[in-house]
């Protein structure tokens, strides 16, 4: 599912929102169409109307509240898409789709799977998967425009677990970037306590790039040294009581 073209992609999220509506969007944790479409737009790469196209192209084949597309018949290449997935059901198509939009693929889903439990249940661990995969590739698509990073290359470190998320360079400059989604205007963001410490230990070096308001229109802000301009970071502490359970062999 994941080597689908990313056109097939668009259309496959199309489908699934025009044929679950809003069930479709609970699923995925989102709270309205505009926020669906913004963050799989661009963990897809491509325009979020282009995903809200698609599902209008769907939306006169299903029994929902929109009239869509229903001026001309469905295109051709729309049309073998919803032969060959439309007839899924939610679960079954949930899974497909996530398969596709996943960076990881079946390793995210087989974590999702692994730490479910019924305070997921309102798909917040997709939302906030997919929101962090957004803000990664809004700042992918914006860097080159940022003056702080006029001239730099670009390294993904997102999955190296080294605190920070992007490293950014020149023969002679090496910056450290952390990305952080916020589906709101504003809300709270949190440092784990590695990135705390390489913020503190880089200093100018280290830059907090946060994407906010996925739920109508994204937008960023830049903090260099986040540590010492501007923001006020509280120290949370949490003491977690853990189970073990053994066996004898």
């Amino acid at each position: 599912m994941h080597d689908l073209p990313v056109r097939e992609k668009s259309i496959l999220a199309g489908l699934y929102f025009s044929k679950f509506d809003r069930e479709g969007l609970k699923t995925f944790g989102f709270g309205g169409f505009t926020e669906a479409f913004n963050v799989i737009g661009l963990t897809l790469g491509v325009r979020p109307g282009s995903i809200k196209n698609y599902r209008d192209e769907f939306d006169p084949l299903f029994p929902n509240h929109r009239k869509g597309w229903h001026q001309r018949p469905i295109r051709d290449y729309c049309k073998k898409i919803y032969d060959n997935f439309g007839g899924l059901g939610l679960e079954n198509f949930t899974s497909q789709l996530k398969q596709i939009l996943y960076k990881e693929h079946e390793l995210d889903l087989l974590i999702e799977e692994a730490t479910a439990s019924d305070i997921d249940a309102g798909g917040t661990f997709a939302k906030r998967l997919l929101t962090g995969q957004a803000a990664e590739q809004y700042f992918m698509n914006s860097f080159k425009s940022i003056p702080s990073f006029y001239g730099l290359n670009i390294r993904d470190a997102t999955k190296l677990g080294c605190g920070f998320d992007f490293q950014l360079y020149s023969p002679s400059v090496s910056l450290a970037v952390e990305v952080k989604g916020l589906n709101d205007k504003c809300g709270n963001i949190t440092l784990t306590q590695k990135e705390h410490a390489v913020a503190s230990r880089m200093g100018d070096r280290y830059f907090l790039f946060v994407v906010k308001n996925f739920k109508e229109k994204p937008v960023h802000n830049l903090y260099k040294n986040p540590l010492r301009e501007g923001l006020v970071f509280n120290k949370i502490e949490q003491y977690i009581t853990q189970t073990n359970w053994t066996a004898r062999v």
